[in-house]
């Protein structure tokens, strides 16, 4: 009885949902960094944090609609967030619901980048738009990337209260995916900060949030095979063909490594993430062959 409780039928989810989950952990990040880096304030560090603003912003316009296409029915999306059943319109919020939750997390933190988004082109000098300058202050980023940590590990929570082999023996998914985000949004903000010189004071504090980040992913990609280990379902995610896929995770955390273990946690010297054009990309390739893996493993 309690296998058939465990086994249910697989999500049969597309590529769709694999880049919402991406694009959602790089949004999320993003933010989240791009706030620290302005309350942190130092030289450079407003110019890196506009970066994070601008990246965070794009991926919020993609990933609802990714996540509507996979539903099947995408017009049906605005239901989730209405009830339109006859006598009781109104918000729909399921407060027990994971899906209603991140839903309208989704609504929230879209509309926070929309405005940090605008406010970072006013601040450039790109449009004239006062009110969301004045909207986009370090309270509201706070409060902002709350919602960006929310959304960034959200998607590994989804998985764990699932019913599924492998998402619902571990607890490790939400840490993971929330890491693994972090590192990502990381390389690419220093991979964008070519293009803008005003940004360098900034890349080797970014560098080395990168390492702990990586150094983060690793011990919890250990804690997540380990809790599958004891469940038995190990063979599943880590098996053929899905090795591969784990061999180029492994490749993307290399180049955080590699600055860890070289220069540790100074900020000076040659980090790899700040000369190399490659290692942002790996990184990037890793954070999403994680997700490749965790989600279509379970679904063969």
């Amino acid at each position: 009885m309690d296998e058939i409780q465990h086994f249910a039928g697989p999500p049969d989810w597309l590529w769709y949902i694999l880049f919402y989950f991406f694009l959602a952990g790089l949004s999320g990040g993003s933010y989240v960094l791009a706030t620290l880096l302005r309350l942190r304030g130092g030289p450079g560090d407003e110019p890196m944090a506009r970066i994070g603003y601008y990246i965070a912003f794009p991926p919020m316009l993609i990933a609802p609609l990714l996540l509507a296409l996979d539903l099947g029915r995408p017009w049906r999306f605005w239901h989730m967030l209405w009830n339109t059943t006859s006598g009781g319109q109104g918000i729909n919020f399921k407060s027990w619901s994971p899906m209603s939750i991140g839903s309208w997390a989704l609504v929230v933190f879209g509309a926070v980048t929309t405005v940090s988004f605008a406010a970072s082109l006013v601040r450039d000098g790109k449009l004239r738009l006062p009110l969301v300058r004045w909207l986009d202050n370090r309270v509201f980023n706070v409060v902002g990337s709350l919602f960006g940590l929310f959304i960034a590990g959200y998607t590994g929570v989804l998985l764990s209260v699932s019913n599924q082999p492998v998402w619902s023996d571990t607890w490790a998914l939400g840490g993971l995916f929330l890491a693994s985000g972090l590192a990502g949004s990381a390389a690419l903000m220093l991979l964008l900060a070519r293009f803008r010189p005003e940004a360098k004071p900034s890349t080797p504090m970014l560098s080395i949030s990168e390492r702990l980040y990586s150094l983060l992913e690793l011990a919890l990609i250990v804690a997540f095979a380990v809790t599958l280990l004891a469940a038995g379902t190990q063979g599943m995610v880590f098996g053929l063909p899905w090795l591969l896929l784990w061999l180029v995770v492994l490749a993307g955390l290399v180049p955080g490594l590699h600055g860890l273990f070289t220069e540790r946690l100074s900020a000076g010297g040659a980090a790899v993430l700040r000369h190399s054009l490659v290692a942002p990309l790996l990184v990037l390739a890793g954070v999403l062959a994680l997700r490749a893996a965790v989600i279509f493993s379970v679904q063969l």
